[in-house]
């Protein structure tokens, strides 16, 4: 006999709610920071590469290798793979025409294929199961059907059948599933069944499940038909039945082997079924598993006498009830409770109702009271929330709140407990909603928070560039100061981790970034307010200007150098100096606007900065003065000027410590290629010792990533001809062997077989 639960319920040994929380704890944890099995690996690069692999038929459709050949529970796996991943369609369903794939288990949710491909995909294989939940319009139900119908072995095999928010076209008749003589399990949640169906469906021998939520049947009395098989009856939300109350409860009286019934309903309908079903004594004997969340007058101790009577019992749900609230559903061992009480309950709900969205929605709305000011860690219900999410994509109460409850999980140091998969899935699902209620501006402040976290910044995958454009645009459009600071705070670090090509994709966004940063710094300098938003602006600025002449530009062209002049003559802070000094860095690397600078008020400031007792200031410094000296043409007025500020760069670079020195500021670069007009400068010693001196010191750092960058780059050569040129500075000539020589095994690793 198969025996049927609630959907939450499971055979396995039962364990104190506590305890079981922490052991789905536990086992996300692992799940998530353990990596890929090897079977999905594979299966997922055959995903991705199947119109490489394939060869194509004369309509168009993809056909396998001749000799390639796939175990039951691989095909299975494999179509399933192909679904989750949206790439089942009728080009690629053609794949499992033919034996060369043998088919149990088939999952078509969602797929995007017509009733020709999937007659001719799966139609001949010995399907024991199908969940064509939600099939397109294309893909009718009586075509899934007919198709089913016309394998005489899956007429007598096939045990479960999945037809949930199916279609069925307006002129169709009634719905035969007579044919399915060996179905045990059938769900038709959600679609047009009517109750001439459920007569039907309720003659089938073997059925044993049945799911008639949200349908069209007015009328149950059918079920008497099966009562003496039939072991698991859903009808959540049966809006449309005109039965009366004594009626209902005398089908489901004589519905004696019945383990599992859900009669749940929406909260607002106000149904009192449940509330009249508890008072019944000689109903259900056998019952393990009862459903009545959202049901009206349900009280603590009608549920308890019921539960009491039934001692079967493993499950109950109540959420949306004023029940479930007593020490007796916490202290029954063995129960389990979907509901609103406490964690516990909640995640019971949310795993139970992850396809019901009336109910996620309230499960989430309980989370996130519950989990407003905790301080645990807990993967297993974030990673539900994440699941709530991701099935219920345009329901925006479910976005929003599933958002606020991700925050309560991440928020401050929690983050740092989850695992970084899962902490990228539920990143991804927020800016999923982002595009999907892109005006909703309380989900826009929910997912700006999230970004703020630093776990979730730094260490977590997901798109940066979607990040980055949501982000400028939304401090291009809010002055609220709280969430300036924020979109500030994340903008400094997202524009250090684009690429130079997606920072010139965002030329609009930044622009309009550029512009109003600068509005912020010129705001605090006129307030002298050196206050924490002051340094993510600078930090900012420089991060998007760095090999980004648009950014440069715009920052020129929106009076940035007399904003940052001014900054220099209000705040002497070696934090914001350094900063400044940069950005500016960024702006003399670019050959067409650096002469921008060569001005009495910025040659004044950097030139005193030079001398400052601070090293990353004096270095910054340093570094714009060599760009700046490199060309001789804009200084043809003023070369004495010029070979001033060369002699006090020499000196000032001989009075430094080792190059392999610490800096209070950690200095970072993308390439190397500025240097290289500079290295190649042998008529200007001085700012080959800067550059040389750079280069050691961030090599010196962090030796794989600056080795291979060297490497890559080819600034590997240039350090040698420095080292092997004849009229090359002495002191240059050293600097430039010893990082040639003491990063030598580093070079090894990218350059083979010889270096200089």
């Amino acid at each position: 006999m198969v025996h049927f639960l609630h959907p939450g319920l499971s055979p396995r040994t039962i364990v104190p709610p506590d305890a079981r929380k922490d052991m789905l704890g536990c086992l996300v944890v692992q799940e998530e920071a353990s990596p890929y099995s090897l079977v999905n690996i594979c299966l997922n690069i055959l995903v991705a590469n199947l119109e490489k692999l394939c060869s194509e038929r004369s309509d168009g459709t993809l056909c396998l290798p001749e000799h390639w050949s796939f175990p039951q529970e691989l095909a299975d796996r494999f179509v399933g793979m192909m679904t989750w991943q949206g790439k089942l369609t009728d080009r690629t369903a053609s794949i499992f025409q033919g034996n060369q794939m043998k088919l149990k288990l088939v999952n078509i949710q969602k797929a995007k294929i017509s009733t020709a491909a999937f007659l001719k995909a799966f139609c001949h294989h010995r399907l024991i199961e199908l969940d064509a939940t939600a099939a397109r319009t294309d893909l009718s139900i009586p075509d899934i059907l007919s198709g089913l119908c016309s394998n005489s072995w899956i007429q007598e095999n096939l045990r479960r059948l999945v037809l949930d928010s199916a279609s069925i076209p307006r002129d169709s008749r009634m719905l035969l599933f007579g044919q399915l003589t060996g179905l045990r399990v059938l769900s038709v949640f959600n679609v047009c069944f009517h109750s001439e169906d459920l007569v039907n469906v309720s003659q089938l021998p073997k059925l044993e499940s049945l799911d008639i939520s949200n349908t069209l049947v007015t009328n149950i009395s059918a079920l008497l038909t099966c009562k003496d098989r039939l072991r698991s009856l859903t009808m959540h939300y049966l809006k449309c039945l005109t039965m009366t109350k004594p009626q209902i409860l005398a089908v489901i009286r004589e519905l004696k082997c019945l383990l599992h019934l859900d009669i749940s309903d929406h909260r607002q309908l106000k149904s009192d079924l449940a509330f009249h079903l508890l008072q019944q004594k000689d109903i259900l004997p056998n019952i393990e598993s009862l459903d009545i969340s959202g049901g009206n007058y349900i009280t603590d101790g009608a549920v308890e006498l019921f539960i009491q009577q039934r001692p079967a019992m493993q499950f109950v749900g109540l959420l949306a009830t004023d029940a479930g609230y007593s020490d007796f559903f916490s202290a029954k061992e063995g129960l389990r409770v979907a509901g609103g009480a406490n964690i516990s309950q909640i995640s019971e709900a949310l795993s139970c109702y992850r396809n019901r969205s009336c109910f996620v929605k309230e499960a989430l709305c309980r989370l996130f009271t519950e989990t407003f000011s905790t301080e645990v860690t807990m993967p297993a219900i974030l990673k539900l929330v994440a699941v709530g999410m991701r099935n219920h994509p345009l329901d925006l109460p479910v976005q929003f709140t599933a958002s606020a409850c991700a925050l309560n999980l991440t928020r401050q140091g929690l983050a740092r407990g989850m695992p970084v998969r899962l902490l990228s899935e539920v990143t991804c699902l927020l800016f999923k909603a982002l595009k999907t209620f892109p005006h909703y501006q309380q989900l826009q402040k929910n997912c700006l928070l999230s970004l703020t976290n630093s776990r979730i910044l730094v260490d977590v995958p997901f798109n940066r560039f979607d990040a980055a454009k949501f982000v400028m645009r939304w401090l291009c459009k809010h002055e609220d100061p709280k969430m300036q600071a924020m979109a500030v705070s994340i903008i400094s670090i997202l524009a250090l981790q684009l690429s130079p090509e997606q920072t010139a994709q965002l030329k609009e966004e930044v622009f309009m970034a550029v512009k109003e940063l600068l509005a912020i710094v010129k705001q605090k300098t006129a307030e002298s307010l050196d206050d924490v938003t002051l340094l993510f602006t600078l930090k900012a600025l420089w991060n998007l200007t760095e090999q980004s002449r648009a950014a440069c530009r715009h920052f020129i062209e929106n009076q940035g150098l007399a904003i940052f002049i001014q900054v220099l003559e209000t705040f002497s802070e070696t934090a914001i100096q350094s900063k400044v000094l940069g950005l500016l860095n960024n702006i003399a690397e670019v050959r067409e606007l650096f002469s921008k600078l060569i001005t009495e008020d910025v040659v004044k400031h950097i030139s005193s900065l030079l001398h400052s007792k601070e090293l990353e200031v004096s270095y910054l410094a340093a570094g714009i003065i060599a760009h700046l000296t490199s060309d001789k043409q804009p200084w043809i007025s003023c070369d004495l000027q010029r070979r001033a500020l060369l002699q006090d760069l020499y000196t000032t670079i001989q009075n430094w410590p080792s190059s392999s020195c610490k800096m209070t500021a950690l200095i970072t670069y993308r390439s190397f290629k500025a240097f290289f007009p500079l290295l190649g400068n042998f008529s200007q010693p001085e700012v080959q010792l800067w550059a040389l001196w750079a280069m050691y010191h961030v090599c010196s750092k962090n030796p794989s990533k600056y080795c291979k960058m060297l490497v890559e780059e080819e600034g590997l050569q240039l350090l040698c001809d420095i080292r092997e040129h004849s009229e090359a500075d002495p002191q240059a000539q050293q600097i430039a062997a010893s990082i040639v020589d003491d990063f030598k095994m580093h070079f090894m690793n990218y350059q083979r077989p010889s270096l200089c």
